[in-house]
């Protein structure tokens, strides 16, 4: 069994009430594995300091490749039985321009998305969450392209990759390596140890590590007094998947449970603002183009 296979199973048997919206999950990690996404990634792009490399970028897709993804997971988000997920039948019959919809979603741009919602006359909240898993075989794709071209010498708070900030640490080996991971894209980056991703404060009196009464000693939350943000924090032998990263964070949901209860909450948003223009893959020769 592949491990996202083993890692889903895994997360029914503990939470079978989020069956539903694990279907959408299960598909969306079977399409991060579709070869044709290969196309839309390009080459490394040379390295520019404390920028993400598709910051900047013109991407060209394909609109219809986008269109039939987006009406499989609204038919399946649909279906969960929520009156939110059920709105999202009237996106599949709306003229939603397909490249603006993937173009707000990589940029994680919400108003877009939630202009995008009124005009189609979806819930705007049930739009966000499909929308939000849309460019995810993309940006897999950019992941496996360019992993081992990136510079081991990052530490910015946001992924090398697509801007996005960590959606947890994980703190590896008997070295006690500590790394970001990135439930869009599946990527990872060396993270500083005592060190707030967010605001970039490094006073210690600042930065506390909580431990969630339904957590195992394996987990803890780092948080920052000073911004009031956190980060979880997995302390493991070796480093999971890329295309589990996002099964294990919904599998540790009970830290983000106890990290709200304390007044602390993720940043909303791109960590880096991308300014990406998606084309259609037919009106362009070239996959990227990066603006001086």
């Amino acid at each position: 069994m592949m491990p996202a296979a083993a890692a889903l199973n895994g997360l029914r048997r503990k939470r079978p009430e989020w069956e539903s919206w694990l279907a959408v999950i299960e598909e969306i990690l079977r399409e991060t594995a579709a070869p044709e996404w290969e196309a839309f990634a390009a080459n490394a792009h040379a390295p520019r300091p404390a920028v993400p490399i598709l910051a900047g970028a013109t991407v060209a897709v394909d609109r219809n490749s986008v269109g039939r993804l987006f009406k499989r997971l609204v038919r399946i988000a649909s279906h969960t039985g929520t009156p939110k997920m059920a709105t999202l039948e009237a996106a599949l019959h709306a003229d939603i321009d397909m490249l603006r919809l993937f173009n707000a979603s990589l940029c994680e741009d919400s108003g877009n998305i939630d202009e995008l919602a009124a005009a189609s006359g979806a819930d705007a909240e049930a739009l966000h969450a499909v929308a939000g898993l849309l460019p995810l075989p993309f940006l897999h794709a950019c992941n496996r392209r360019w992993a081992s071209s990136l510079s081991g010498s990052w530490v910015e708070g946001f992924c090398p990759v697509c801007g996005a900030w960590p959606t947890f640490a994980e703190v590896l080996g008997i070295e006690r390596s500590r790394y970001f991971r990135c439930a869009r894209c599946g990527g990872d980056w060396h993270a500083r140890a005592l060190h707030c991703p967010y605001c970039d404060t490094s006073d210690h009196g600042q930065l506390v590590s909580l431990v969630a009464e339904n957590g195992g000693s394996n987990a803890t939350i780092d948080a920052c007094t000073h911004c009031l943000r956190y980060v979880k924090t997995l302390t493991r032998l070796q480093g999971c998947p890329p295309d589990t990263v996002m099964i294990e964070d919904l599998g540790t949901v009970d830290l983000d449970v106890a990290a709200l209860e304390c007044g602390y909450t993720r940043p909303s948003g791109a960590g880096h603002p991308l300014e990406i223009t998606v084309t259609d893959k037919g009106a362009t020769r070239r996959f990227f183009t990066w603006s001086s």
